[in-house]
């Protein structure tokens, strides 16, 4: 009777915390389409001049290196850069030129769009491709604006080579990188058409979200899982010196060049239906409407068929045809009369959480809970080892004092506690690890492993923490009941009445009962109200990422 209230208090607490620190998300409208025009894809020009347009493998490519130094601006870093220059062997005349720009990660120019920058040049381009500019960077804390400098650098470094048409400098930008053109575009609007492969077009909290949020459901994760996704991507950067989440790239000089954009129907990291749409707003906002889509089947990301994880894996049919076909009209100045937006009908599962922001007080509400887990843990895991220590040198020395002294059954129950505690952030940290791997998988174009622990692991662990808090409230109350009867409660009242020294109401306690309420050592004293607060820490960070609502 005395557990079940302090139960409730306990639940209580953690389910508010689990409440107050929920994050609204909108998935509505779901399953939107955007209609294609034909199913064709192929891009077609009026030519009445019968101008030549050169097609993929009319000539043979040649290969060459350079170097250029790229200054990070913000901090006057430097990143040598090896540059790979692709040139139509013969092609005659000044030649219009393309600069490949990186995704996500650390692309090499030799590891980089091999085949799609040999194929721009056997048809008679200029193509150049880089070592992806990061300087002292990482993925969470990329210098956009720095990386359009130097690709602007590249861009100008074609410019004055004898082989290349100044004013018909064009670039290829993928995934990320497509946060990267906008700042290019508003640097040098001089850059003659762009080709945008699945491009993000929101914020990177907005994109970043989308995409994580729609690929956990699609990977069969638990809906609780979803509740991590909203209050990651709710966290503030900018206490952490990170400004990317929320940088704005839509504004109308971003697409104010002839643009095609290429979508896969099996891309699960693009937001395709809303990213069209703005785009279109955006590039008939600077006048400019010329804006081909193109959406090709059984593609990914990447416009690749299948894993790209794989070696070798081939782009989507006809893309690279259709790409340079686009290009080469661009080039000539031709009017397409070919649909603008032609493939596959345009898919997208859910909405972009626009309305999406970072919360300081909630992220410095997670700092606090995680930080203060990790320490109460170490500290547990430091004062066990030196327990084991000591439990070794005095068994040495065969000294029979006992290092914790615990007594009552408390030193059971929190072993009990903490391994069933430790459990259940192992088997969340499992679930997390797989959705995360099948997101990695989705990502890729592969196909995840079906849900398992992902799935399962959710209630598993609410069934656990709620054991674990009924435990909590069990010990609490021994606690108490043990203290209660030794007297220290309520030291009687003939004790205090008559004068008794402190010596003689301690020997009156022993005597009610002679082991202490909780451990005979100091050790074991701090060692178990540590363990305590760690094991405390953790229910709070469970109840953090929602486990007590959803």
């Amino acid at each position: 009777m005395a557990s079940l209230p302090i139960f409730v208090i306990l639940m209580g607490l953690l389910v508010s915390v689990s409440y107050f620190t929920a994050v609204p998300w909108k998935y509505e409208p779901v399953d939107q389409n955007f209609a294609t025009l034909s199913s064709d894809t192929a891009v077609t020009f009026d030519n009445p001049s019968q101008v030549p347009l050169d097609r993929v493998g009319k000539y043979q490519v040649s290969k060459r290196y350079t170097w250029i130094n790229a200054v990070r601006p913000s901090t006057g870093e430097v990143q040598q850069i090896h540059t790979l220059i692709r040139e139509p062997v013969g092609a005659p005349g000044k030649r219009a030129a393309v600069v490949f720009m990186h995704g996500a990660g650390y692309g090499t120019c030799d590891n980089s769009f091999g085949d799609v920058a040999t194929a721009m040049a056997s048809a008679g381009f200029v193509t150049a491709v880089i070592d992806k500019p990061v300087w002292s960077t990482s993925d969470i804390n990329r210098d956009y604006p720095a990386s359009a400098k130097i690709y602007d650098q590249v861009i100008n470094y074609l410019r004055t080579q004898p082989s290349v048409d100044s004013a018909q400098v064009g670039i290829y930008a993928t995934s990320e990188s497509t946060w990267i053109s906008a700042y290019l575009l508003q640097d040098d609007p001089k850059i003659a058409f762009q080709i945008l492969l699945s491009p993000m077009v929101f914020s990177p909290r907005h994109a970043m979200g989308f995409f994580v949020a729609q690929d956990f459901a699609i990977a069969g994760a638990n809906q609780g899982y979803q509740s991590v996704v909203r209050r990651l991507f709710s966290a503030d950067g900018t206490l952490f010196g990170l400004q990317n989440f929320d940088i704005d790239t839509q504004f109308s000089q971003a697409y104010s060049v002839p643009t095609l954009v290429a979508y896969g129907t099996k891309d699960v990291m693009t937001a395709q239906v809303e990213g069209v749409q703005k785009i279109l707003a955006l590039a008939h906002e600077s006048d400019n409407w010329n804006v081909s889509v193109r959406s090709y089947a059984v593609s990914n990301h990447v416009l690749r068929l299948g894993d790209e994880a794989n070696a070798g894996t081939p782009l989507a049919d006809h893309y690279q045809e259709d790409m340079v076909d686009w290009a080469q009209g661009q080039v000539h100045g031709l009017t397409q009369t070919s649909q603008p937006v032609a493939g596959s009908t345009i898919h997208q599962s859910i909405a972009v959480p626009l309305d999406l922001f970072g919360r300081r007080k909630l992220t410095v509400y997670m700092v606090i809970v995680h930080a203060s887990a990790v320490l109460f843990l170490f500290l547990s895991a430091v004062m066990a080892l030196l327990a084991l220590v000591m439990k070794i040198w005095r068994w040495m020395r065969r000294d029979k004092r006992r290092v914790f002294g615990f007594s009552h059954g408390f030193g059971n129950s929190l072993a009990g506690i903490a391994g069933t505690t430790i459990a259940a952030l192992l088997l969340f940290a499992s679930g997390l690890g797989q959705v995360i791997m099948a997101l990695v998988k989705l990502g890729w174009g592969g196909v995840p492993d079906p849900a398992g622990v992902s799935d399962w692991s959710w209630p598993v662990i609410q069934l656990v923490t709620a054991v674990v808090v009924w435990a909590w409230s069990r010990v609490l109350v021994s606690m108490y009941e043990v203290a209660t009867l030794k007297g220290v409660r309520h030291i009687p009242t003939q004790l205090r009445g008559k004068g008794f020294s402190k010596g003689a109401i301690a020997r009156q306690l022993k005597a009610n009962d002679p082991q202490p309420v909780l451990a005979s050592s100091k050790f074991g004293l701090v060692f178990f109200w540590i363990s305590a607060l760690a094991m405390f820490c953790l229910l709070l960070v469970f109840a953090f990422w929602g486990l007590f609502i959803y």
